[in-house]
């Protein structure tokens, strides 16, 4: 198993990889510290428990094609690319295609790899003060402990004033006809047709993610909140099941089941979309302001299972 990964691997320079005798993860630090891959083989085959990139996405960095992405200094869409803070007004570069300056800066720009070992690897990123006018630092710990991965996420405040911030991951999963979601929450956001909120309401009848829906008849593409940080994810049809947990701050879950795609997500994150413009509210929106020095962190863990 090993000898089959190294040669994948030996494949994609542009990949390192960990393993622990039952899964392998490979890494793609120049794509914006984006995951390749995670898998399992059972019975000489492959298990993807996340989508697994392409070798053109690999070729091109494409982070946005891999298996799962960081997410700093912010989860998902801030409007326009700007917010006002402490006084100041934030504008972020925008284009016709990314007219809210979606997910931040990690996901844009290489990471550096400043711990690997067999079954552990360390990746850093470090943000100069720009249009984001805070410099600050992002890491994340990804490890294989039994088959499990754990990714850790810190975002630590390097400037000389108190920063707004949020994190997260973007996992994508395979999309099969019998694939489930189960996940508890309370509430989710309304969006308009940029798909930015604009109301705070209860969970879809009969699309409630707290009783469990089968992908391929949803469409969201939504941030639900009062999530208990847990969520199962089945593929009753090839006997699999994956249970994500998570760690406070990351109290929001954002579900996108885009229709006829090959992939879905589910995305634990600590804030809401454009959260930073709707601060002051009734309703938590996970805006987190760190102080000069101060570090904020959590875990997300991902445990599958086969049936049998």
């Amino acid at each position: 198993m090993t000898k089959n990964f190294a040669a994948v691997a030996a494949q994609h320079t542009e990949l390192v990889s960990i393993s622990d005798g039952i899964a392998t993860v490979d890494i793609a630090p120049a794509a914006g510290g984006a995951l390749a891959s995670y898998r399992w083989w059972q019975d000489g085959a492959v298990v993807d428990w996340l989508r697994p990139a392409d070798p053109a996405a690999i070729s091109s960095r494409d982070a946005g094609a891999m298996a799962c992405f960081p997410l700093v200094p912010y989860s998902n869409r801030i409007r326009g690319g700007r917010f006002e803070f402490a006084g100041r007004t934030i504008r972020l570069p925008t284009t016709a295609d990314d007219p809210h300056h979606e997910h931040g800066h990690g996901w844009r720009r290489p990471w550096v790899v400043v711990r690997h070992e067999a079954g552990t690897i360390v990746l850093r990123y470090r943000h100069a003060a720009d249009s984001w006018p805070w410099s600050y630092e992002a890491e994340q710990e990804i490890t294989l402990a039994d088959g499990r991965l754990c990714v850790t996420i810190k975002v630590r405040n390097l400037s000389d004033a108190p920063m707004p911030a949020g994190f997260g991951l973007h996992p994508y999963f395979p999309s099969t006809p019998w694939a489930h979601v189960q996940a508890p929450v309370s509430g989710m956001w309304e969006t308009d047709t940029e798909v930015l909120p604009v109301r705070h309401v209860l969970p879809p009848v009969g699309a409630d993610p707290s009783i469990g829906f089968d992908v391929s008849e949803v469409d969201f593409d939504t941030v639900f909140t009062g999530w208990a940080r847990r969520a199962r994810i089945s593929w009753p049809e090839h006997g699999r099941r994956l249970d994500i947990e998570a760690e406070a701050p990351l109290d929001f879950l954002v579900l996108y089941t885009p229709p006829g795609e090959p992939f879905f997500c589910a995305e634990p994150v600590s804030n809401i979309t454009d959260a930073f413009n709707r601060t002051g509210g009734r309703i938590d929106t996970g805006c987190i302001v760190l102080a000069p020095g101060l570090i904020r962190s959590a875990s997300v863990r991902f445990t599958p299972s086969l049936a049998g």
